[in-house]
């Protein structure tokens, strides 16, 4: 065998690997699509008090045992981000996304927006003012603050 039957079977090979790779995507996009118009069809607005927050690995003893078995094994093995909350008379567990998950305040009632278990969003709250900045966020919002002082005062005189 010489080096250009290698670099053929090379390509080859890495020319399966991208077709199955756009086939797999492509049956993933659906998938995400058919779940994205489940949640928006069983969306209802729901106020909960929040006990806990935490990002653990689903297991029988913090998620509905039912709910629990119907999960893929790729979920189970994955740390998810999980709230406890009181909703109506009962303390469930709820799971949510990662930009949800950061804004959620703990021992406080809030209004959000479930579908089945799973918090898609908060109601009355601006997540982007609730985020979490890095120090270089900060630094550029206080900078634009101060230019708009300064704006200001030249403005008054």
């Amino acid at each position: 065998m010489s080096v250009s039957d290698i670099m053929i079977i090379i390509i080859v090979i890495l020319a399966l690997l991208c077709v199955g790779m756009y086939y797999l995507n492509k049956r993933g996009m659906k998938r995400m699509i058919q779940a994205q118009d489940f949640i928006d069809q069983n969306r209802t607005t729901v106020q909960i008090f929040v006990i806990d927050k935490r990002k653990e690995k689903p297991s029988p003893s913090n998620m509905p045992k039912a709910v629990y078995e119907q999960m893929p094994k790729s979920a189970k093995m994955r740390k998810t981000n999980l709230v406890r909350a009181k909703v109506g008379s009962q303390i469930v567990t709820l799971m949510c996304d990662k930009p949800v998950y950061e804004v959620i305040p703990v021992k406080k009632t809030i209004k959000v927006d479930l579908a089945g278990m799973y918090i898609v969003g908060i109601t009355g709250m601006n997540l982007e003012d609730k985020k979490k900045k890095t120090l270089s966020e900060k630094v550029v919002t206080s900078a634009n603050r101060t230019m708009k002082q300064q704006s200001e005062k030249k403005k008054a005189k």
